[in-house]
């Protein structure tokens, strides 16, 4: 969404139209596949490993699942129990590292409470690491010179949704909202390398809105409705809202 100049006691918003951006993306992606099938005669393969019965974890993986079948994409998918052993994901994740049909690994987080995410996401080959959760895919990001084999999609979302939009980047302060593993840290990183004056702001932070108030660009990525108010954001602000909150609806 982008905050244009208020108009009395009323602000009024310009919004990015994230799914037009969606769909050209996965045009873009479906001619890409295309022309390697008939290049070399074959496709990318996408594996995801599912532990337990949530919902939206379910919803995500469906999507992913439907997303490569638009683009031409082979998908796997392994769908464990929520009390399944630690060395069942991993025994799969072996497997998948050692399938030239599988050229990316998903594992959908969050993961059940009795499994070490660290061990399982570090087994994941980080030639296959399309989520850019291993160690060193993360290091590689927060290093200047260095590149990453792959970002954090969503993340990587941000900038490309930004970057779609004509939204200038470098050299404007960008405020992050959460500090998360899978969005907050490495959304803070990637506008950083865009040459963004990047300021985080979490649970700790005093006085969020003042800071808040001085960004040309927010990204909100906590677990929170309506954490941000219009009166958070200054006129002409950008701001991308990445978080998911289930609202009751009365």
């Amino acid at each position: 969404m982008d905050a244009s100049q208020p108009s009395g006691a009323e602000a009024s918003a310009k919004v990015i139209d994230g799914k037009l951006v969606a769909q050209q993306i996965r045009e873009e992606i479906a001619a890409e596949v295309s022309r390697m099938k008939d290049a070399i005669g074959a496709v990318p393969g996408l594996a995801v490993i599912l532990v337990g019965d949530r919902k939206d974890s379910a919803t995500y993986v469906r999507n992913k699942k439907k997303a490569c079948e638009a683009a031409g994409i082979n998908s796997f998918e392994v769908r464990l129990q929520e009390d399944s052993a630690e060395a069942e994901v991993l025994k799969h994740i072996a497997a998948f590292n050692d399938d030239p049909a599988v050229h990316g690994i998903l594992v959908q987080l969050p993961l059940p409470k009795h499994m070490n995410e660290e061990n399982v996401l570090n087994a994941v080959s980080i030639e296959k690491d399309v989520d850019g959760f291993h160690p060193l895919n993360i290091g590689r990001l927060a290093m200047r010179g260095r590149d990453p084999l792959f970002v954090p999609c969503t993340p990587k979302g941000c900038i490309e949704l930004l970057r779609r939009s004509g939204v200038q980047i470098s050299g404007k302060r960008a405020v992050v909202i959460g500090r998360s593993n899978i969005v907050g840290m490495p959304a803070a990183l990637l506008l950083q390398r865009e040459d963004a004056t990047v300021t985080i702001v979490h649970s700790r932070t005093k006085n969020p809105e003042e800071i808040v108030k001085q960004a040309d660009i927010v990204v909100s990525a906590v677990g929170q409705s309506n954490m941000v108010r219009g009166s958070w954001l200054k006129p002409g602000a950008v701001v991308i809202d990445v978080g998911i909150n289930a609202v009751e609806v009365r």
